[in-house]
């Protein structure tokens, strides 16, 4: 909640020192900032639209008071620090208080919590085994309103504003249903100025913005804005609609004045019919730490949103006697929770499948604001993420946005699990097409065996099937790919060599997509042609097999030499204790992971049929053993830019001929092939005494 939503910027009564700062410097930072906490304070009070989070918020305000306490001499009169809330909106007849309307004083953390409580003991002279009676409630993400009822009848009633003037909202506080008309019983007293929040429930803002989002309306970012927009609507029955809720949290001019304790006269107000929080709850300056981690744990069941918890003291005599500043009571502080997390209920884990076939699971969550934004959503990593940390559907869970930014749930809490609570079982199916799950051994990530046939991998997989060191299919980029899959056209690679294209432009399915036409299709039907015949290398490449790429491709097909012969061996393989996977192993640079992603990709019968479908299309030439030549037995080397080929081409070069090809340079380094713009490489060749070739002596080696 926005210090705008009645909370003061917070002080731990020590002066900061702003170190490094002049005078002048000081009095152009603080003009700055005046002006931009001004800004913020117009669109949370007056227009419920913030563009920053309170933690940010927060940060304006600290820098703000640092340097006033470091320059006191330069405190302007319309300092932030000086007023409380805005000025009401003018399109609302202005309402006098009373008295001043006070915000509260924030503290964050445990240790500033023990500091005010400190304070407040050595104010009240308290012996050392003397207790500090409290009252705790929830602290209610709302906005405040104050209620004037005369001779037991309500009167009138408006918003804060700026502690001293507000908005009068009679009509639309007359519409919420818990406030009462009239107050009960005969000892009401004859004047009194009820304070209080005004709230939604999460169930009523979810079906608001359920509403407004079928009406293409803009949507409020929370609870409380969605409150504050409501409670200020010109039509009364607009905000009787939206279903507002009052909590009674304090009074200000009452006659006879209330004696006693503060929660004795939150009771009598209850006995009037006024509605007052049930989970209030006394306690003392020992016990005020684990009622508000107790609340902290609760927050996310609680059918409205909390920010944190107001501690006040209990006694009014002492309430009096501590007084207040300017902007806040002595006697009151709000313990707010951290501002990047907050609690929920998890509904669900869903698994979503990525473009590359990795499963991770995503929490779904009962609606939550944190800094301002709705949560919806959040990540849970992977399968090890839960188990560890044993996240289960029907939790209450921590969130956070991690670097203000993603959210991810961080904990569940385990005290507050049903009974009926089970561990979450990572799936042995994808969703997406129902293949096998695999996870290789010392991988933190599962993934879908279906590479060919998974719907949601499915335009990454053609992405990289007519890629230029693939099959190499021109014109058919992202886009385009994502049309021909939305079209129902191309589903699997296979599908690419079936299109009607020889058809006439009218006839072809292709012409009804944006962008087509006569040309563009005959163009793509002779590269389709064009592509036909393969080399076993690349076709190998070019299905996308995970830890497949273009040397490990090469080094295949050099081992296998044909498709056939290739194939079979894969699906041999699948028995680990056969010589076809050893000898899969011995192949140079394939160890047990690689070959587990061959062996997985074979198993899945539906990889099978399309890469059959593929091999009905196009024809695949075997690799003939290259002859002992210059570059034979040689460990070669490329930096820069190679004019006319690719370092794939190049690299692929110098694979067929025989050579081991290193991304780095080291003694074992024979060869480095230097090209424009070289890299630190040829530094360390030239160290190590590595014979160095320009592009045209590569050339001139590589065509031997």
């Amino acid at each position: 909640m926005h210090p705008s939503s009645g909370t003061a910027q917070r002080t731990t009564g020590t002066r900061r020192v702003v170190a490094g700062l002049t005078e002048r410097r000081a009095r152009r930072e603080l003009a700055r900032l005046i002006r931009q906490i001004a800004r913020h304070d117009r669109l949370y009070y007056q227009r419920n639209a913030p563009e920053i989070t309170d933690a940010a918020y927060d940060a304006l305000r600290a820098r703000l008071t640092a340097i006033e306490q470091s320059f006191p001499a330069l405190r302007r009169a319309d300092s932030p620090s000086l007023r409380i809330g805005a000025a009401p909106l003018a399109m609302f007849p202005k309402i006098r208080h009373q008295q001043p309307v006070l915000s509260l004083e924030n503290v964050v953390t445990e240790a500033e919590f023990r500091a005010w409580l400190l304070r407040t003991r050595r104010v009240l002279r308290l012996a050392a085994g003397e207790p500090l009676e409290l009252v705790a409630e929830p602290k209610i993400d709302g906005l405040t309103a104050v209620c004037w009822y005369e001779d037991a009848m309500f009167m009138r009633g408006g918003t804060r504003g700026d502690g001293r003037t507000g908005e009068d909202v009679t009509a639309n506080l007359r519409g919420i249903r818990n406030l009462p008309g009239r107050l009960r019983g005969a000892d009401a007293p004859r004047t009194i100025e009820v304070r209080g929040e005004v709230y939604m429930t999460r169930a009523d803002f979810a079906a608001l913005n359920a509403k407004r989002r079928a009406a293409a309306q803009t949507l409020f970012v929370s609870a409380r804005n969605a409150a504050a927009g409501s409670l200020r609507q010109l039509d009364s029955r607009v905000t009787k609609r939206r279903r507002l809720h009052f909590f009674v949290h304090g009074w200000g001019n009452v006659e006879p004045r209330f004696a006693g304790t503060y929660s004795q006269a939150l009771h009598r107000l209850e006995r009037m019919g006024l509605p007052i929080n049930p989970l209030m709850r006394a306690c003392t300056g020992a016990s005020a730490q684990a009622i508000f981690e107790a609340f902290q744990r609760r927050r996310a069941r609680l059918a409205y949103e909390i920010d944190g918890v107001v501690f006040k003291i209990d006694r009014l005599d002492w309430q009096e006697r501590l007084g207040a500043t300017s902007h806040a009571p002595r006697w009151a502080v709000a313990y707010k929770f951290s501002g990047a997390e907050a609690q929920t209920i998890l509904k669900r884990i869903v698994i979503q499948v990525g473009r590359t076939g990795i499963l991770t699971p995503v929490a779904e969550l009962e609606p939550v604001v944190v800094n301002g934004v709705e949560i919806r959503r959040a990540t849970l990593h992977n399968q090890d993420y839960i188990r560890r940390k044993d996240i289960r559907e029907g939790d209450t869970v921590q969130i956070r946005r991690a670097g203000e930014v993603i959210p991810q749930v961080i904990a569940a809490i385990p005290a507050l699990r049903s009974a009926r609570s089970r561990p979450f079982m990572f799936p042995l199916r994808c969703p997406a097409c129902d293949s096998r799950v695999i996870r290789h051994a010392g991988e933190a990530v599962c993934r879908c065996s279906g590479a060919l046939v998974c719907p949601a991998q499915r335009v990454e997989r053609l992405r990289h099937f007519v890629s230029r060191d693939a099959a190499n299919i021109a014109g058919l980029g992202p886009k385009r790919l994502a049309q021909l899959v939305g079209a129902g056209l191309v589903k699997t690679p296979a599908d690419l060599f079936r299109l009607r294209l020889r058809e006439t432009t009218r006839r072809s399915p292709l012409a009804a997509l944006p962008g087509w036409n006569g040309r563009s299709i005959e163009r793509l039907s002779g590269t389709l042609e064009a592509r036909r015949e393969i080399t076993l290398d690349r076709f190998i490449y070019a299905l996308g097999i995970p830890q497949v790429g273009l040397v490990t491709a090469g080094r295949l097909a050099r081992a296998y030499r044909s498709v056939t012969a290739w194939i079979s061996a894969m699906r041999a393989a699948k028995n680990r204790r056969s010589d076809s996977y050893r000898r899969l192993c011995r192949v140079a640079s394939i160890g047990p992971q690689i070959a587990d992603e061959l062996i997985a990709f074979f198993a899945e019968k539906r990889n099978r049929a399309v890469v059959s479908q593929l091999l009905s299309y196009m024809k695949v030439r075997s690799v003939m053993t290259a002859p002992a030549g210059a570059l034979s037995g040689t460990t070669v080397a490329f930096t820069g830019q190679l004019p006319g080929m690719t370092r794939a081409q190049a690299r692929q070069r110098a694979l067929d001929l025989g050579a081991r090809v290193s991304d780095t340079i080291s003694r074992a380094t024979d060869v480095l092939v230097v090209g424009a713009s070289p890299g630190n490489k040829i530094r360390h060749a030239r160290k190590l005494g590595v014979r160095l070739l320009s592009p045209d002596q590569w050339r001139k080696l590589s065509a031997a």
